[in-house]
Formats: C-alpha cells, sequence, structure tokens
C-alpha cells in the first residue's frame, strides 16, 4: 500500500477521479443506447432528437479525456450513418 503522505493523497484522489469517470463513461453509453433504440423503433424523428443530445454527451466526455476524441467521432459518425440509412 501507500507509505507517504503523497501517496495516499493520490491513492484517494484516484479513487474518487475514477467515481466520477465511471459516472460519465456510463451515461455516454446510456445516450448511445438510446439512440440505437430509436433507430431500432423505427422513428426517424425521434432518433435524430437523441442523437443530439447523445453527440453533445458524447463530445463532453471527450472534451474530459474520458475518452479518446478519435473515439467519440467514430460512436458520431456510426450513429449518423445508421439514421441516415433509415431513410
Amino acid at each position: 500500500m501507500a507509505n507517504t503522505a503523497q501517496a495516499r493523497k493520490r491513492a484517494r484522489q484516484s479513487v474518487a477521479r475514477n467515481k466520477h469517470n465511471s459516472s460519465l463513461r456510463s451515461m455516454m453509453r446510456t445516450s448511445i443506447k438510446r439512440v440505437r433504440q430509436a433507430i431500432d423503433a423505427g422513428d426517424q424523428a425521434a432518433a435524430n432528437e437523441v442523437f443530439r443530445k447523445a453527440s453533445s454527451v458524447i463530445d463532453s466526455v471527450a472534451d474530459k479525456n474520458i475518452i479518446h476524441k478519435n473515439k467519440a467521432a467514430r460512436h458520431k459518425s456510426r450513429l449518423a450513418a445508421a439514421i441516415k440509412a433509415m431513410a
């Protein structure tokens, strides 16, 4: 375990940061699932609306370096392509 005060503090901080990052990552995954559900339901108007909100969530998670910007772009691109394919 951590032997110095600095190492103990870093361990405490990493636990808190991990909890926060996990929450944001989960929120992103949920927003992506909502878009997929709207696509599967066949409702393009609803899918576009949910996609707009999901894009914002994905971008904010990427801005915080929780996921890589290219991964965010890939998610958004694939969701947009799936919505476009509905038409």
